[in-house]
């Protein structure tokens, strides 16, 4: 009935408060074996899309080279490649992205608990769980 969100190192160390019965949902597009080990299933179709993931990662690479340290890197690379907004578009045209989107609300109508997780601490960098949260909440939705 709740959509939360967190990441594997949080879920690893118990750090995070999860009702009990939440289904730990993995949104990465290259996961690895921890992940896995982590989650109960991971739905590539709701991570980012690669040419998505690779711009982000150049750019952040270029920032850190001219200084900034990892998590300012991530965060200004996020707003030079527009991240949010052409992730909001992968999740409203990819036709896997959006049969996976109404599968997550269809699980929460239903009383599911679910928890939308992968790598990022959210205390100091961006993720795209937040904007992921946002488009299976909105009402409007579809």
């Amino acid at each position: 009935m709740a959509l939360f969100d967190t990441y594997v190192a949080a879920l690893q160390r118990n750090r995070v408060d999860l009702p009990d019965g939440t289904r730990l949902i993995g949104v990465v597009r290259r996961p690895t074996r921890w992940l896995h080990a982590a989650v109960d299933e991971n739905c590539p179709a709701l991570a980012p899309p690669s040419d998505l993931l690779d711009d982000h990662a150049d750019a952040a690479e270029s920032f850190r080279i001219d200084g900034l340290c990892a998590d300012g890197a991530h965060n200004a690379a996020w707003d030079r490649v527009e991240f949010a907004s052409r992730y909001r578009e992968y999740l409203a045209t990819d036709p896997d992205a959006r049969d996976a989107v109404r599968d997550l609300r269809s699980a929460l109508a239903s009383g599911e608990d679910v928890a939308l997780v992968c790598f990022e601490n959210t205390e100091k960098k961006r993720c795209h769980r937040t904007v992921l949260r946002s488009v299976v909440t909105e009402e409007d939705a579809d």
